[in-house]
């Protein structure tokens, strides 16, 4: 065996809806190195984080994304590691997933690259797959984790990666996740204005349902906010495993983690819901997001890509919305809604 490293030259935009197509279709492992992140570290007039002159210029303005594949006798591993995974038609998969198989490396290299043409029908991908090679196991295993370390996601909520000893602040509380897994490690836009959001709302009564779980972080924030009671749920039966696991590692197992979409979901006295997804899924859920709140319940989405919002509020207006707070960083947006008396 051995293995193959594959690097995507991509935008900010797109860098998280293509770790999670290369989550989905197998990867065993991903690094993101992301210019702008780097900059709002080193930026941050709280960070300790110090840089030369001309560094921050130097690091350009493309996302690198590489992902590394294990390569056997018969071809690149490709799919779900579990038949528990496995939808041979694709049914309710985001990017859609393929069955457990392997294929040469030539064909593996056309699958990505087909995805990628997909992704850039709704986010601008960039230049796309720009190189591929063959490592060693020792090149790999710690490559991912070079550009990931502690952040402040919001004022009382720590980012720590489960390798770091984690150094809170008095009051902080800490969500141990790793990235490479799923989708939502917490360095997005969207991802951060959710926990920001949260960080102000969530009060110990609430019952929550996160929409598209993930990673299951905002669920975690939630639960280590007090909320009373807290659901995650993802359409993919893969990030929902990563979901639990992430919960069971941040001593968070009595979130209730499981498989399926809005129509799935347990309750209909919801006081708070939150949906951290793309802006084409917000507008089409909108209509049915009110039959699943409580009364004075809210509503809080992210994942809009600021050429959609009038979309999204359109959406959310004809289904009884009030937009109470409009959150904006760099070319997303995220709102936090009531329904209209």
């Amino acid at each position: 065996m051995q293995w193959i490293e594959i690097t995507i030259t991509t935008t900010e935009d797109a860098s998280d809806a293509i770790c999670e197509m290369l989550s989905q279709i197998g990867a065993d492992g991903i690094a993101v190195s992301d210019p702008y992140e780097i900059a709002r570290i080193i930026e941050d007039p709280d960070s300790l984080a110090y840089a030369d002159e001309g560094y921050i210029e130097s690091l350009g303005s493309d996302v690198t994304v590489k992902a590394y594949f294990a390569e056997f006798d018969d071809g690149v591993r490709l799919g779900p590691k579990n038949e528990e995974y496995v939808d041979p038609n694709g049914v309710g998969m985001i990017y859609g997933n393929i069955a457990d198989k392997t294929m040469p490396a030539k064909e593996a290299l056309k699958l990505i690259e087909d995805k990628l043409d997909e992704i850039g029908q709704f986010l601008p991908v960039g230049k796309g797959l720009t190189g591929s090679r063959y490592v060693q196991d020792k090149d790999w295993e710690n490559e991912w984790k070079k550009d990931y370390t502690s952040f402040e996601i919001s004022d009382r909520v720590l980012i720590c990666p489960s390798w770091e000893e984690a150094h809170a602040k008095e009051g902080q509380i800490v969500v141990k996740l790793d990235p490479g897994s799923a989708f939502g490690t917490g360095t997005h836009e969207t991802t951060s204005m959710c926990a920001e959001i949260l960080d102000g709302l969530v009060k110990p009564e609430d019952k929550i349902l996160d929409l598209g779980t993930g990673s299951g972080i905002l669920a975690i924030i939630c639960d280590k906010l007090g909320a009373g009671h807290v659901e995650a749920v993802d359409i993919d039966r893969l990030a929902v495993d990563v979901a639990v696991d992430n919960c069971r590692n941040n001593d968070c197992s009595d979130i209730d983690c499981y498989t399926g979409e809005l129509k799935d979901a347990k309750a209909s006295d919801y006081s708070l819901i939150v949906a951290n997804i793309i802006a084409d899924i917000i507008a089409a859920i909108a209509p049915d997001v009110p039959s699943r709140l409580a009364p004075g319940g809210r509503f809080v989405c992210s994942g809009i890509i600021n050429t959609k919002k009038d979309k999204v509020e359109k959406a959310l207006a004809e289904a009884g919305f009030t937009i109470v707070e409009k959150h904006e960083k760099n070319d997303w947006m995220a709102y936090v809604c009531t329904l209209t008396d």
